[in-house]
């Protein structure tokens, strides 16, 4: 279950955030520790070089815990699978449909943003948190399972180096946040998916996801409103890049989103001008 599949290397690699700068010195560190004292995993995605732009004044730097592992431990293990552990970019009824996915938060600034205009258009969406973000913002997080949206586990740190990480680490970013998740629930809602920050997939981070229960979450439309490249842009992405069954990645939380807010009201009408109806991930 933890073999490298064809499916695992079929788009091109989207790169990495360098928009961490609030919690870059702290990253690093914890990175430096990684690398003397664990063994590093092959990568499904291959090199990326650094992404252009950036988090700065982020009004949400992620902390780093002082629990995260910094070397291997010999006694990690992969729990048996769950679910498939093949990698999802796709919605799970195919045809005229679309899944909106919304990553980094929950943030009380813009999620609330977010959800008014799903419901304005009786849309849905799986929102991937931060385990820290929905710990500090439950009320958020019981917001979006009572609008019938959908919750996917984004780590703990967003550590977009997660498939280079030792087996500990990568367990530590996976369960972690999800049972951050799913207490914030206050509900025990289902979290279905984990998506690797920056799409950094690896057998290990696949396997783990589906020995918690989860599927691989990436996408198939990268709208790149992290670049916050203007409103204009950002639709255009959306708009050349779908076709049926696609799965839109956008961003409520890890920085300014008044670009993706401006995008999402066009976005919504358009997509329903077009006959999409609005759907989960498979």
């Amino acid at each position: 279950m933890i073999g490298l599949t064809a499916r695992d290397t079929h788009r091109t690699p989207r790169t990495p955030r360098a928009h961490r700068a609030l919690r870059g010195l702290s990253v690093l560190a914890v990175a430096g520790a990684l690398a003397i004292g664990g063994t590093a995993c092959s990568s499904d995605s291959g090199h990326r070089a650094a992404k252009p732009g950036g988090r700065e004044g982020s009004a949400e730097p992620m902390p780093t815990p002082s629990d995260v592992p910094t070397a291997a431990d010999p006694n990690a293990s992969i729990p048996p699978p769950l679910v498939p552990d093949t990698i999802v970019r796709s919605t799970a009824t195919g045809g005229r449909t679309v899944a909106l996915t919304f990553d980094d938060g929950p943030s009380p600034q813009w999620t609330p943003q977010v959800l008014a205009l799903l419901k304005q258009y009786d849309a849905h969406a799986t929102f991937c948190m931060l385990g820290p973000n929905a710990k500090a913002n439950p009320n958020l997080v019981k917001e979006v399972v009572a609008a019938g949206d959908r919750l996917c586990d984004h780590s703990v740190t967003h550590d977009e180096g997660i498939a280079k990480r030792p087996l500990a680490r990568i367990r530590y970013e996976i369960a972690t946040a999800h049972d951050q998740i799913v207490a914030a629930s206050g509900s025990g809602a289902a979290v279905s998916w984990f998506r690797a920050p920056g799409g950094d997939w690896s057998p290990q981070v696949r396997a783990t996801a589906a020995g918690f229960g989860m599927r691989s979450l990436d996408w198939s439309v990268d709208t790149r409103d992290w670049e916050r490249p203007g409103t204009e842009k950002i639709l255009a992405n959306a708009k050349k890049e779908l076709k049926p069954g696609g799965i839109i990645l956008m961003h409520d939380a890890g920085g300014e989103r008044s670009q993706t807010l401006a995008a999402l009201k066009q976005l919504l009408p358009w997509l329903v001008q077009k006959g999409y109806t609005f759907a989960f991930p498979a």
